[in-house]
């Protein structure tokens, strides 16, 4: 068992499936060392295979994520390495050895494959999809999948700053993202991710709606691989972060899914089962367990909580409002296709919505930043500009309520304010108010 274990959090490992997927790390063999882009320059022996790339590639791509292309010789090799006027001081410190070494990528299917794959678990994808899915699909079923994400996102952010396991070292692997660095390794809340959004959206909706259960999970099933695939190929997890991410996520979700199914009409109807609520994801942050360095986990589970708080309080007031009622008829529902006028008040809806939700974002900030700065007597540039979290707790004070504030009114604004916007000029989606 114990070999099982050290293979699998082999960094040699994952670097072989990088190779698998067409990422060439550049080697020496004759000094045994790997190469980096200073060295390259002398180098002559990489195969046709690249040549291809020299202009189409490199001249075209110019930068992608932070990594530009360095140079190409005479053999059509192209260099990369970490482009630095992309990294804060907080990057620069923790990054690795991985960022000055040379590498190939022959196979830019793959590339971008998985870099589409890796957003799907990352806080774009979240803003994206969660406001989209309440204004444009189902809002039960969303109440339901976002505090799953929650309470999953939250227990494996927890574990990476309890158990502090590093990522896959670099080299042997490389990393082509520098985004997470910053974060330990164990486990992949990709893969939890990857695992719960879903197919928890499956379970919610397999008895809600009449649609064929084996196609929603094999679109969930090739949902999970390719993010938890795309973890590997970026070198950011090893075999087992992604493995024990898997198991933990689905360990979790057999009881979680049904008792939030059960919960669900107690938060929309009770009002200490709110309060409870909120408290707790007030309480999970304060509590939250402390690493031996400074990471980005605890704000961005600030931000994870804070939604689902907003989410339910919104659902709540439209309770308490009498704006939401129970369904005419009980499911299952047939899905409804949307028409070319109900596609146009999606993307209608889509727009607007989006657009009130940066603005909420921005004034937000501003403001609960301004307003804690006071509080606290501080300077909000000099502290928005300090990079020491571990020393400036002000810093990470401020930073802790700026984030629950904005991210609690994102989430009250996605289901309270902006559909009550969207029934005032005629653009609703007719089912939103009975889908308790």
């Amino acid at each position: 068992m114990a070999k099982t274990i050290e293979y699998l959090k082999d960094p040699h490992l994952v670097a072989r499936i990088q190779e698998f997927f067409g990422i060439k790390i550049c080697y020496d063999k004759d000094t045994g060392q790997y190469e980096t882009s200073e060295k390259s320059d002398q180098d002559e022996s990489y195969s046709e295979e690249s040549r291809s790339n020299e202009h189409s590639e490199s001249d075209s791509k110019g930068k992608e994520n932070g990594y530009g292309v360095n140079r190409s010789d005479s053999n059509g090799y192209v260099s990369r390495r970490k482009n630095e006027s992309t990294l804060s001081d907080e990057e620069t410190v923790s990054g690795s050895d991985s960022e000055k070494l040379c590498y190939v990528i022959t196979n830019y299917f793959w590339y971008y494959l998985f870099l589409f794959g890796t957003e799907l678990g990352d806080e774009i994808f979240y803003s994206a999809f969660i406001p989209f899915w309440f204004w444009n699909i189902d809002g039960a079923v969303g109440r339901r999948v976002v505090l799953v994400w929650a309470v999953i996102m939250t227990i494996g952010q927890a574990l990476k700053d309890i158990l502090c396991w590093p990522r896959p070292a670099c080299p042997p692997a490389i990393r082509l993202q520098n985004k997470w660095s910053q974060e330990y390794g164990m486990p992949s809340t990709h893969a939890m991710i990857g695992v719960s959004i879903p197919f928890s959206v499956v379970l919610f909706t397999m008895n809600r709606y009449i649609y064929s259960f084996p196609t929603g999970c094999a679109v969930a099933f090739l949902w999970c691989t390719l993010v938890c695939t795309s973890r590997l190929y970026l070198g950011m997890h090893t075999v087992l972060d992604v493995i024990v991410g898997l198991a933990l996520a689905i360990l979790l979700m057999l009881p979680l899914v049904p008792l939030v199914d059960f919960m669900d009409f107690y938060f929309l109807t009770n009002d200490w089962a709110l309060v409870a609520l909120i408290a707790i994801t007030i309480a999970t942050i304060v509590y939250y367990p402390c690493s031996d360095r400074w990471t980005p986990t605890r704000g961005d589970t600030t931000m994870v909580v804070s939604v689902t708080a907003g989410v339910h309080f919104g659902a709540w007031l439209n309770y308490r409002t009498g704006a939401l009622s129970a369904p005419p008829l009980p499911p299952p529902y047939n899905v409804i296709w949307p028409s070319y006028p109900m596609l146009g008040r999606t993307v209608l809806r889509t727009i607007l919505g989006f657009c009130c939700v940066i603005a909420t974002k921005a004034v937000c900030k501003s403001l609960s930043y301004a307003t804690m700065c006071a509080i606290l007597k501080v300077n909000s540039k000099e502290l928005m500009n300090s990079d020491n979290c571990l020393e400036n707790r002000n810093k990470v004070l401020v930073d802790l309520v700026y984030k629950y504030i904005t991210c609690f009114m994102i989430g009250l604004n996605t289901v309270y304010l902006l559909p009550n916007v969207f029934t005032m000029i005629g653009i609703e989606r007719p089912t939103f108010y009975t889908e308790m």
